[in-house]
């Protein structure tokens, strides 16, 4: 008989909640996730949906099959110290830390440890997440499989050398927020032309939802979708002009730039 697979998440931040929430709409139960964090802060929103807490990370760690390191990055030495007597080799440790990287993981993990990177990004909460993950020396790819089926339905979920994870950061761990300050900036502009905040925001973001989803589905080039919004003289190529002189760009480009620089800078530390 097939026996569920048993969930833990050391940490009890937005990205583990995100990724949680994204399992319980696919076919985990609430009763086989396990949650630990050293305060009760977090604590509520999962004990909402039903899923068990604790301030015991070696009782997560032995009660469950898959374990999530989700902690800042400054905690996961401390952290792995802790648990790394009761990790055994039939554990799938998966850690979402920023800029640590495999070999630092399985540094600190018991010989032959199977370990999983994986950089999910907020919008798991709403099952539109982006998440990469690559695999360590030890996890072949039936643990793979096994973290896609976990994960499939908090969005878009691919595996990649650990080379792109830092990357992936800088796209879509920060983009997220490169695209909200983008629609704030949208709704800002249409308030200093007179129209209310509220309305403002609410197109701003069903803006934003409309031209993501579109991207996705039709499969064209960004450039593609932008020249077919365009007319000879109309509005949307004066207002792309003023993008341009203004580096948006640019500034985007270098903005993915930092934050995967960043990310490297929090490994190497």
């Amino acid at each position: 008989m097939y026996k569920p697979l048993r969930i833990g998440f050391i940490g009890a931040g937005n990205m583990a909640f995100g990724i949680a929430k994204g399992m319980l709409s696919g076919n985990v139960l609430p009763v086989n996730i396990k949650v630990s964090a050293p305060s009760s802060r977090n604590m509520k929103r999962f004990q909402e949906v039903g899923i068990s807490v604790t301030h015991s990370n070696a009782e997560v760690v032995c009660g469950s099959d898959v374990v999530f390191v989700a902690v800042k990055p400054h905690l996961v030495r401390l952290v792995l110290s802790e648990i790394s007597q009761y990790v055994t080799k039939k554990h799938i440790v998966v850690s979402v830390a920023a800029g640590v990287t495999l070999s630092v993981l399985e540094e600190l993990l018991p010989e032959n440890s199977i370990v999983i990177r994986l950089m999910p990004n907020l919008p798991c909460l709403v099952q539109e997440g982006a998440l990469l993950f690559t695999r360590g020396a030890n996890a072949k790819q039936e643990h793979g499989d096994v973290l896609r089926s976990l994960l499939h339905c908090c969005g878009l979920v691919e595996e990649g050398p650990e080379a792109w994870i830092d990357i992936h950061t800088g796209l879509s761990g920060s983009g997220v927020a490169f695209v909200y300050l983008f629609a704030e900036a949208l709704a800002e502009g249409a308030v200093k032309m007179g129209m209310p905040s509220s309305l403002a925001h609410s197109i701003a973001s069903q803006t934003v939802l409309g031209a993501g989803r579109l991207l996705r589905d039709s499969g064209k080039h960004p450039a593609q979708l932008r020249s077919e919004v365009c007319t000879p003289g109309g509005t949307t190529i004066y207002g792309l002009h003023t993008l341009e002189q203004g580096g948006l760009r640019a500034s985007v480009m270098s903005a993915v730039e930092s934050a995967t620089e960043r990310a490297r800078e929090l490994g190497s530390k």
